[in-house]
């Protein structure tokens, strides 16, 4: 088993990268699987491990090289116990595999549980949410033992949990990877930038009642920002000042950077320039992400 995700995605030959993430609910295992999604993984959730096999044949017959496959509660007991096996089994195929589990502590999951008001899968027949998590943790405990990885996110916010897959996890294969992600400065600063660009000099599309609902991923909005002289000046700079001096960050050794633009709102202005700085790049790039706080 290889601890090493890096290899390049893509048709062609080489090792076929196995990721199976697993863990409890609430722990992060979705966000994870978007972040190896944006680095060109092909990603199934909730996958019978029994099935494992026959797709990861059928993906690599297809020319991918890279694989997550997200494995939880969901399963059948059955499943989840032949899980090892199967597991031993991709491997003696020369499958290149890797085993992350996802955890947090019981206070934090019935929080996040609280917040989003979301059901907890083992909910079902009136299970209080403490004996659910306690049932899941048992269920799981098996996986969470011959994981290669434990990951605690109880101290991590989605952001956090981003970089930590992208970076600690061995996702960007040594090239630099970019993170561009909007926020709203009336909810604080992203704690991990490493550059803070304000967006709110630019006009403003929340002041047209037609506009005010949509975000700037949305078309009526990109054409309107993409009309004003000033926002195209901005953006233009910015491109520029980043071209010049990210090269830097690589040249020192950098894995990861992250660039946070900020508005009032974070729903149209970041929102815009992030996703219009993420598409200028991911042109000479391969490792490109956006998050968007206020949306997600």
């Amino acid at each position: 088993m290889s601890t090493e995700l890096g290899e390049p995605g893509g048709n062609g030959s080489g090792t076929i990268h196995l990721v199976v993430l697993s863990g409890l609910s609430g722990a992060g295992k979705t966000v994870a699987l978007r972040t190896l999604e944006d680095f060109d993984f092909y990603c199934v959730d909730n996958l019978p491990a029994a099935l494992m096999p026959a797709l990861v044949n059928a993906v690599s017959l297809g020319g991918h090289r890279r694989i997550a496959v997200g494995v939880d509660v969901r399963n059948r007991s059955e499943d989840l116990n032949q899980l090892p096996q199967v597991l031993a089994e991709l491997a003696g195929t020369g499958i290149d595999y890797q085993l992350i589990f996802l955890d947090s502590r019981d206070d934090v999951l019935s929080k996040r549980f609280s917040d989003t008001r979301r059901r907890h899968p083992l909910s079902a027949d009136g299970l209080p949410l403490h004996d659910a998590i306690a049932l899941e943790r048992k269920l799981l405990r098996p996986l969470a033992a011959i994981a290669d990885r434990v990951v605690d996110s109880s101290e991590l916010n989605v952001h956090q949990l981003r970089r930590l897959i992208a970076t600690e996890l061995g996702m960007s294969g040594g090239a630099l990877s970019l993170l561009f992600e909007s926020f709203a400065y009336r909810r604080g600063l992203p704690t991990d930038a490493d550059f803070v660009f304000d967006a709110r000099v630019l006009p403003n599309p929340h002041w047209d009642p037609a506009l005010r609902p949509l975000s700037g991923k949305d078309a009526a909005i990109r054409e309107w920002l993409q009309s004003k002289p000033e926002v195209r000046r901005f953006l233009d700079q910015l491109t520029g000042f980043l071209d010049e001096w990210l090269p830097r960050f690589e040249a020192d050794n950098r894995s990861y950077v992250t660039i946070c633009i900020g508005c009032s709102g974070g729903r149209h202005r970041s929102v815009y320039l992030a996703e219009r700085l993420a598409e200028h790049f991911r042109g000479t790039r391969e490792q490109v992400l956006t998050f968007h706080r206020e949306l997600e």
